[in-house]
């Protein structure tokens, strides 16, 4: 059975957005972290990236419209990779003093869509995660054919 929800995938730097709607669910965020910097073996955000989550708080903070009661993040593993996505949202999950929920590995969509589905809190739910995830997310939350999240940005 599919997940009906009201999801939104929130480019930071883009256009596009995909919904699925019903009254009952929460409504579902999802952005792409911050940006990351030149050096690849830095997991975390740039400078750049930084500035992103500090937008992040007016954009999705206690006086928005979006009333977010749920923050997700992937999993940062041992080594302290896969992190830039946490960090994108940790200033806002600061600001509304929620912590942000990591129990999803990276790869593990399915793990999303579950606790998404789940979710019986208040508010609605921001999910930052990686571009290449983000239409399986949202696949698995019932929506057949999501844009594809572009490569370039």
């Amino acid at each position: 059975m599919a997940y009906h929800a009201s999801v939104y995938i929130l480019l930071l730097a883009a256009i596009s957005h995909v919904m699925i709607s019903a009254s009952e669910h929460p409504t579902v965020y999802i952005i792409r972290h911050g940006e990351k910097p030149l050096d690849s073996t830095d997991s975390g955000l740039s400078a750049e990236g930084i500035e992103r989550a500090q937008c992040i708080r007016d954009i999705f903070g206690a006086n928005s419209i979006y009333n977010i009661g749920h923050i997700m993040a992937p999993k940062v593993n041992s080594r302290g990779e896969h992190r830039r996505s946490y960090e994108t949202v940790l200033p806002l999950a600061t600001d509304l003093k929620l912590s942000v929920d990591t129990s999803c590995k990276r790869n593990r969509v399915h793990c999303v869509g579950k606790k998404v589905r789940n979710y019986e809190g208040s508010g609605n739910i921001l999910i930052s995660w990686r571009h290449g995830k983000m239409k399986q997310i949202v696949k698995d939350l019932g929506y057949e054919d999501p844009p594809e999240y572009p490569e370039d940005r």
